[in-house]
């Protein structure tokens, strides 16, 4: 590793810092102008200069030359990334990840770079080359940042802990002697845990004590670790904490109309700290969360309702007749930092917490959770464990089932297809594996075949603005396009410019949006007035201000503004995960050709699941579709919660 870095000029610096949109108020024209104002250096900038700018008067001037002087610090960071041969605009999440004295952080550990997505090793060994003299592909922090990357990139498919092995490998793949060290220094910094192999089961008669099989120590990063420690406690501390809050007898006042499975399940809440009710769709989950609010109103008890999403959560609302909210903000989550107020030591003050959409629950929403819950509290957990697991690391629900810990009632009693639902049939016949003939006379579902991505983007902008709305009477605002990709021509990308050319053309007067615009939010910013909003929620602009737009998601208006709007997408095709915990009249699920090695089960039943009235499934991924629901499940995620769930509650 050896290179003769030169120090880019200030006027480089000056303008990477500029067109890479880090000058906070200044936007893309106005930067474009600085040049011709005289303003090509960090010496140049003074609020008399800014003056020069066309439409800026004294006070944006002042404005605008104080935000600079505030920037100082990701200035700082972008001279460093310049002379790297970097790109500036990562300078930004540097600065929020390392800090004001981020800069001086980097010149200490270039490879604390790795700490951000998107980074790559090789980015991260060009900024040490450019900072760090004699530069070395065996220094002790190289092979510590590796460990970190190495696990974070597992986090990405869920995983919440790794074999040693696969992080040696790692380690072995990218040229560090000593994979071991790299290990140790990991596990010194604190910020990975080194898990030692289970306990062997010990045979009584045999002679000698078995050994802990080395294959089985395994490494997490500390976050996501400490959290499945922390949900397998504080199961143990619910569980054991538990009273009953009413005698089981009282189950029989809402007992009209359930079966013996929903019956066990609404008296399961009223003994148990914790308890799972799960089933697929049109199997009575809802009818019975329904029954155990009513019973529990009817005895003064306090009941929180709460799902993952606003649109769970509204649908929970209106199911039950009572207040629910998304989890997020149940714990009062602290903006985009991912803190919550509501914890053990100001927990929630319900009696009975009940969540929907339990399979969307993350390993450290799920820690905050039961955190957040006092001594005493019984919580129930409803969900789907056919459905695709949560975005962020962990198979919380998954691991809960599987551990035997706590009660579960499963509902499998199809209610829906008896009433002659094709939606809930189809789905049903999916979950156990198997794709039939649709036979919907009514056209709840109709499958649409297209020959490739083009002509499936074609149907699709046919099916929303014209075939759905004239045949069925559902207005193309309440109809939903479900695809697993991004790009291609029938991915979220070229749907959504395609869609809004139809439904709403415009030039984009704000980030690119327009009043009447359907965006989706790609992150949490539960601190925006007056209510905020959380990852997957889908809304409608309605209306523009300087720089913000008004946002109207199902958890009521929010102004969207600053680091926020870089977290919209025009939302009138989304992708499976972000469609999860979501339910639309009708919904156009769309599976081209370059989806095929990314179909499962879980995913096509998560797709299908998100129609309330009417589906039309575009297939254009041929025999893909059949073997993924026959055959291709979803990869097992590496997680330790399971195993600690039974130590703690065993």
């Amino acid at each position: 590793m050896s290179a003769d870095p030169t120090t880019p000029g200030p006027d480089l610096v000056f303008a990477a810092f500029c067109t890479a949109g880090l000058w906070p108020g200044l936007g893309k024209r106005a930067a474009a102008e600085l040049p011709a104002a005289g303003i090509t250096t960090p010496d140049d900038v003074t609020a008399d200069r800014l003056l020069k700018l066309p439409r800026v008067g004294r006070q944006r001037a002042e404005r605008l030359f104080s935000s600079f002087l505030a920037a100082a610090p990701t200035y700082e960071v972008v001279e460093l990334l310049v002379g790297a041969g970097l790109p500036a605009k990562l300078a930004a999440g540097v600065a929020d990840a390392l800090g004001p004295d981020a800069a001086r952080r980097l010149r200490d550990d270039p490879w604390a770079l790795l700490g951000l997505s998107g980074v790559t090793l090789t980015d991260a060994d060009r900024l040490a080359i450019a900072v760090l003299k004699g530069a070395d592909r065996q220094d002790a922090r190289r092979g510590r940042a590796i460990v970190g990357l190495t696990l974070r990139t597992a986090t990405r498919d869920g995983h919440t802990v790794l074999p040693v092995d696969l992080v040696v490998a790692a380690l072995q793949a990218e040229g560090v002697a000593d994979p071991a060290a790299a290990i140790l220094a990991a596990v010194d910094s604190g910020e990975v845990l080194d898990h030692e192999p289970p306990e062997p089961d010990v045979d009584e008669d045999a002679d000698e004590l078995p050994e802990p099989d080395p294959a089985l120590r395994t490494l997490s990063l500390a976050r996501y670790g400490m959290a499945e420690e922390a949900v397998a406690e504080n199961v143990a501390r619910l569980a054991a904490a538990a009273e009953r809050i009413a005698d089981p007898a009282s189950v029989r006042s809402v007992a009209k109309g359930l079966d013996e499975a929903q019956k066990q399940a609404v008296a399961q809440v009223l003994s148990a700290g914790v308890s799972l009710l799960t089933g697929g769709p049109g199997t009575g989950k809802s009818r019975t969360v329904a029954a155990i609010v009513q019973l529990l109103r009817t005895k003064g008890t306090d009941v929180a309702l709460a799902a993952p999403t606003g649109r769970a959560a509204k649908r929970l609302e209106e199911l039950t007749d009572h207040p629910a909210v998304t989890v997020h903000r149940l714990l009062g989550a602290q903006g985009a930092s991912g803190g919550f107020s509501r914890n053990e030591e100001w927990p929630l003050d319900a009696d009975v917490v009940v969540v929907d959409e339990a399979s969307m629950l993350d390993v450290e929403l799920t820690a905050a959770l039961l955190e957040a819950c006092p001594d005493g509290t019984h919580l129930l957990l409803v969900g789907d464990p056919a459905q695709l697991p949560s975005i962020g690391p962990g198979h919380v629900l998954g691991d809960l089932i599987d551990s035997g810990a706590v009660p579960v009632t499963e509902l499998t009693t199809l209610y829906r297809q008896a009433e002659g639902g094709a939606i809930a049939r189809l789905a049903s016949a999916v979950r156990g594996g198997e794709l039939p003939p649709v036979d919907s006379p009514d056209r709840e579902v109709v499958v649409v075949p297209a020959t490739g991505s083009a002509e499936a983007a074609r149907r699709v902008v046919q099916l929303v603005t014209d075939s759905i709305p004239r045949a069925l009477g559902i207005d193309p605002g309440a109809v939903q396009v479900v695809t697993p990709v991004h790009r291609g021509p029938a991915g979220t990308i070229e749907l959504n410019k395609a869609l809004k050319a139809h439904l709403n053309p415009g030039e984009g007067a704000v980030f690119g949006f327009d009043p009447g615009d359907r965006v989706v939010a790609t992150a949490n910013h539960m601190d925006l007035e007056p209510v905020g909003f959380a990852n997957g929620e889908v809304g409608v602009v309605t209306g523009t201000g300087d720089g913000s737009l008004t946002v109207d998601f199902s958890s009521g208006p929010v102004t969207v503004n600053g680091q926020a709007l870089f977290d919209l997408r025009h939302g009138w095709a989304i992708t499976v995960h972000r469609a999860q915990g979501s339910e639309w009249p009708g919904v156009v699920v769309v599976l081209p050709p370059e989806a095929g090695g990314m179909l499962s089960r879980p995913l096509v039943y998560t797709a299908l699941t998100r129609a309330q009235r009417h589906l039309s499934v575009v297939h254009a991924s041929g025999a893909a579709l059949a073997r993924a629901v026959r055959d291709v499940d979803v990869r097992p995620r590496r997680t330790r919660l399971a195993g600690l769930l039974g130590e703690a509650t065993g």
